[in-house]
């Protein structure tokens, strides 16, 4: 197992690492982590968010990453959010991303709108190699382990929100500047290059009847040095208050994720991933679970009408 660790941190010493930006099975419900200009279009509540995701449980060092986001509409016009993710490989590798955004929102037809949107904030980088053993001896006979790293990167990101009241449709890149986070020593190629993303989203509410919604969703990334990933989704909203659905994640893992409109302001979450790659002989799955809770603004719009907040 300690050697399947050092394979995930020299994933990122030796090359692009396949899975740089964590990555969400509940991804509809934390878009602003990557997409600056995703929109509620909702006056009079403040969202806000966390989720904990643990990652291929059983394997040793394995990924855990938490997040907390809020987003709030401060007009018609502008949205404003403010995202924090930490993401830590086996108590070796942690990443914070701390990071606000900032939307424009703009009407394009009588139900649709088109919000554009960028995000600012730093990435705080450290990898701490203490206690390490490695198979050819102490840490001095591997020039690439000899210091722990601590870094700081500032970083912008664009993106696209299109939606509806039933639909919505997305595209970002939430880190467009390339950053290397282990520098060549001696000689040595020991790069860690947080490459840029980019994201397409997509899902719609279909009824069903009266007390039954579909839902349908996707999600697909890509990174150099890694092949695309694709998310489907596929979900049923029952009453508007129980929600349960499967997603597929190609090549890698298959979901059950659920969700219970605890009150009109609070919903709790919870996803299960079974891994179908190669992974799945080291480890007993993924659990991640998300809190959103809306809250009331004091000044609310009088005749405003509130829509159920289906994404």
């Amino acid at each position: 197992m300690k050697q399947l660790l050092i394979v995930l941190v020299c994933g990122i010493s030796l090359g692009a690492f396949a899975q740089q930006d964590p990555q969400f099975t509940q991804y509809r419900y934390n878009q602003n982590i990557i997409n600056p200009a995703y929109a509620t279009d909702n006056l009079e509540e403040v969202n806000v968010g966390v989720l904990y995701r643990s990652q291929w449980v059983g394997l040793e060092g394995a990924p855990k990453t938490a997040s907390a986001f809020i987003h709030y509409p401060v007009s018609d016009r502008v949205e404003l959010g403010l995202s924090f993710t930490n993401d830590d490989i086996g108590n070796v590798v942690t990443e914070n991303n701390i990071y606000a955004d900032f939307a424009y929102v703009l009407p394009v037809s009588d139900e649709g709108k088109l919000s554009l949107g960028i995000k600012a904030g730093v990435t705080l980088f450290d990898a701490n190699f203490d206690g390490f053993e490695l198979q050819s001896g102490g840490r001095d006979t591997d020039v690439a382990f000899n210091e722990n790293v601590t870094q700081t990167f500032p970083n912008v990101g664009l993106g696209a929100f299109y939606f509806t009241d039933r639909f919505y449709a997305g595209l970002s890149a939430p880190n467009l500047l390339t950053t290397t986070h282990l520098e060549n020593e001696n000689g040595v190629q020991a790069t860690g290059v947080q490459d840029i993303h980019f994201f397409l989203t997509s899902g719609y509410v279909m009824d069903i009847n009266n007390d039954l919604k579909f839902k349908p969703a996707f999600l697909l990334k890509g990174v150099k040095g890694a092949p695309l990933s694709l998310d489907l989704t596929a979900s049923l909203l029952f009453n508007e208050k129980f929600e349960a659905g499967l997603a597929y994640r190609w090549d890698d893992a298959v979901s059950a994720l659920a969700s219970f409109q605890v009150t009109d302001d609070l919903k709790l979450g919870y996803a299960y991933d079974y891994t179908t790659s190669n992974l799945g002989n080291y480890n007993s799955g993924s659990h991640e679970i998300i809190l959103l809770y809306n809250i009331k603004t004091k000044f609310w719009r009088n005749g405003y009408d509130r829509s159920p907040r289906f994404f």
